[in-house]
């Protein structure tokens, strides 16, 4: 028995050990820049400092300031145990088990690998922490979204930590990962139903703007709707940015996005065109 403990509590302080290493923070970095964590989490209007929080986003929720992510201990995320963070990134549920909007996209953390997810947390509490005491929440009830959200998500699967697909090689595991999650691609190019879950029959088939979701394009390989007649160095060229390849450059919501990928390494933004030009070709989108 004696033996079994001190190889559980080996195992346990290696992994803390590993989690708290200068090669996972610097990972956690790479990866809450691609996602854009800092952009959302950050008040550059008013000079903000970086991951403090107090940006204001309109949402069908009503307004919403981001919160603070530094772990400062009474404003912040310094409080939080590791199994907080599990559950607020890959669930939705905060500490006080109340429940997040999808306005942060959980959904797409929901499947992270557990060594992203640790990494993410390595870097977020390396961070300064920033004292805000000023953030108050404006959003309003928002009754009728709140109460499709939660209907929403009680019927939408959540599978957690992404399993590669052993029918497709490293490359396009990669491409697929990031767009599932990192990326989160599927937030804004997948239709939804009117609970506001994704078609799964429709991925990336582009949105309509019909009211369910904002309207944005197909980016699947069909020729005449989507982003079929793109090379994989077009795809690479808009992540990197913005340019698309009839001499056109990415706006609105999408130019913020471009700002994350061109975070991210050729590799990867390579990867991401891989799986993109090997998905079903779908027309769309397509107005219900």
């Amino acid at each position: 028995m004696m033996v079994a403990v001190l190889c559980v509590a080996a195992r346990t302080t290696a992994a803390a050990a590993a989690s708290d290493s200068p090669e996972a923070g610097a990972r956690g970095a790479y990866l809450a820049a691609a996602a854009g964590c800092e952009t959302c989490h950050t008040d550059r209007e008013r000079g903000g400092a970086a991951y403090a929080g107090g940006r204001m986003m309109a949402t069908e929720y009503g307004t919403i300031t981001t919160p603070n992510i530094t772990p400062d201990r009474a404003t912040g995320i310094g409080r939080w145990t590791d199994q907080d963070f599990t559950r607020s990134m890959r669930w939705g549920i905060a500490p006080d088990d109340t429940h997040y909007v999808p306005v942060f996209p959980f959904p797409a953390y929901n499947r992270l690998t557990e060594a992203d997810l640790t990494a993410i947390r390595t870097y977020l509490y390396s961070l300064a922490p920033v004292s805000r005491p000023d953030l108050k929440s404006t959003a309003g009830p928002g009754l009728l979204p709140r109460a499709k959200n939660a209907v929403a998500i009680a019927l939408s699967p959540a599978p957690g930590p992404w399993l590669p697909d052993p029918n497709h090689d490293a490359v396009w595991n990669r491409g697929a990962y990031l767009v599932v999650t990192i990326g989160r691609c599927g937030e804004c190019h997948t239709p939804r139903d009117w609970l506001g879950r994704p078609d799964p029959h429709r991925l990336l088939a582009g949105s309509p703007g019909d009211g369910r979701s904002k309207k944005a394009p197909n980016i699947t390989p069909d020729r005449s709707a989507g982003i079929g007649n793109w090379s994989e160095n077009d795809i690479v060229e808009v992540l990197t940015t913005g340019h698309t390849p009839d001499f056109d450059e990415v706006g609105g919501s999408m130019a913020e996005i471009v700002k994350n990928t061109a975070r991210l390494s050729d590799t990867d933004r390579r990867a991401i065109a891989v799986y993109l030009e090997s998905i079903p070709a779908l027309p769309g989108p397509i107005s219900r």
